[in-house]
């Protein structure tokens, strides 16, 4: 719980016309500030500190009606003013304790943790502080771990996409090599193919180149008849000389 300086304590004013000024703009800044208007008391405390820089008051309020905006960072740089700029260690303890509470709603546990040790020293009896510093260490821890949990889950990502990342490649070096071995084999079809009608057309220039030249069979042939042939031959005159024809002889008388 945020502390407010408006309900815990007051400071003692001048009465002189700037001190009148200063206090009117505070007064003005509270009412608003009740009034759940945060951004107008803002506003009204800001003219207060230029009325006097130095206004502890007004400087805590205003970081009470930052804090009641959500604007956090901002709240809690006000209430490090205060913590500086006071010598009274119960508003120091409450500016550190306010101080941590804002840093504890921007989820900054480790830095809200040593606002709290800051305020306890200064107010070691104060509970609520001690609940809030019990309260930052636990969500630090969550946040720890949650943290350790994202970071694994970055590495088993970032693993899962390397995985990946080879099971594409290598599935893409297999298609290449089934691509190139396919276009191997089509380059070697078609070069055979080229080959066998290249052999096809020079074994028809050569046959068109000797067409006088029989075949082995047809050689074989003509030589078996002519052998027979030749028997025929041999068989006739060998038969005509068995036969012992006379010779006639011509008288000469």
């Amino acid at each position: 719980m945020i502390k407010y300086i408006l309900y815990l304590f007051a400071l003692i004013i001048s009465f002189s016309a700037f001190g009148q000024e200063e206090r009117k703009h505070i007064r003005e800044g509270n009412k608003l500030y009740e009034k759940g208007k945060y951004d107008e008391a803002e506003n009204s405390y800001n003219t207060a500190l230029q009325k006097n820089s130095q206004s502890v008051k007004a400087e805590f309020n205003l970081g009470d009606a930052l804090y009641k905006q959500k604007k956090f960072a901002e709240a809690a740089q006000q209430f490090q003013k205060v913590a500086e700029h006071t010598s009274d260690d119960e508003v120091k303890a409450n500016a550190y304790h306010n101080i941590g509470n804002s840093l504890l709603q921007a989820e900054k546990y480790d830095e809200s943790i040593k606002a709290y040790k800051e305020a306890l020293k200064l107010n070691p009896k104060d509970d609520e502080t001690r609940y809030n510093l019990a309260y930052a260490k636990k969500k630090l821890q969550q946040q720890q771990e949650q943290q350790k949990k994202d970071d694994e889950k970055k590495d088993d990502d970032k693993k899962d996409d390397k995985d990946k990342k080879d099971d594409k490649k290598d599935n893409q070096d297999k298609k290449d090599n089934k691509d190139e071995q396919n276009k191997e084999n089509k380059d070697k079809e078609n070069q055979d193919k080229k080959d066998g009608e290249k052999n096809k057309e020079n074994q028809e220039k050569q046959e068109q180149q000797k067409p006088n030249q029989i075949s082995k069979q047809d050689a074989q042939r003509m030589l078996d008849a002519l052998n027979n042939q030749e028997k025929k031959v041999q068989a006739k005159l060998k038969k005509k000389g068995e036969k012992g024809e006379k010779t006639n002889i011509e008288k000469d008388w």
